[in-house]
C-alpha cells in the first residue's frame, strides 16, 4: 500500500453580487458541451489534432468547460436549520490540460476535472477552489506542477472575474 499526503491550498473569493449573477458570470466564460455528444465525438477522433480541435470548439473564453453541476443547496434546503443559502458545485476543466498532467503523473486523473464551489453565506457569495498544484506537488514532477499551476491560474482568473 502506498500513501501520499497533500497540502492543499483553498482559494476563496467573496462577492456581494447575488448568487445567480456570480453563477451566470462563470457560466458565460465556460463551455457547456453536451456530455454524450462530446464523449461520442472524442471516441470518433482519430488523431490528437482532431481531438484538440474538437476540445477547442467546446471550451469557453476561460479555456474551460463544464462537465457537471450539483445543486447542493437543493438538498440542504429540504430540512432547513438556520441560514442555508444556495450552494452549487461545478465540475470544470479542459481534457487537453488533463492529458498533459496525467501523462506526467497518472494520479492527476483523480483530481481533474476540478471543482468550483459557489455558495451563499451571511457575508456574501463565496467562490472556492482547491489548487491542483497542491495535489501534484507531492509527486515531485516539475513539468506536471507547472501545468497544474497554469490550470490554477485559469480557474482563479475565472473566479475573480465572477465575483466583481
Amino acid at each position: 500500500m502506498e500513501t501520499h499526503e497533500f497540502q492543499v491550498q483553498r482559494v476563496s473569493f467573496t462577492s456581494q453580487s447575488p448568487f445567480h449573477e456570480v453563477v451566470s458570470r462563470i457560466g458565460e466564460a465556460i463551455g457547456h458541451p453536451d456530455a454524450v455528444s462530446l464523449r461520442n465525438a472524442t471516441a470518433r477522433a482519430e488523431t490528437y489534432l482532431e481531438l484538440s480541435e474538437l476540445i477547442r470548439r467546446q471550451v469557453g473564453s476561460s479555456g474551460l468547460m463544464e462537465f457537471a453541476r450539483f445543486d447542493l443547496g437543493d438538498v440542504l434546503r429540504k430540512q432547513p436549520s438556520g441560514h442555508i443559502g444556495q450552494s452549487l458545485r461545478l465540475i470544470v476543466g479542459n481534457p487537453l490540460i488533463m492529458r498533459k498532467m496525467v501523462e506526467r503523473v497518472p494520479d492527476a486523473g483523480s483530481y481533474a476535472p476540478v471543482t468550483i464551489l459557489i455558495d451563499e453565506r451571511p457575508d456574501g457569495v463565496h467562490v472556492s477552489y482547491d489548487r491542483m498544484a497542491g495535489y501534484l506537488a507531492t509527486y515531485q514532477d516539475s513539468e506536471a506542477l507547472a501545468i497544474a499551476q497554469e490550470l490554477d491560474a485559469k480557474v482563479e482568473a475565472l473566479m475573480q472575474a465572477a465575483v466583481k
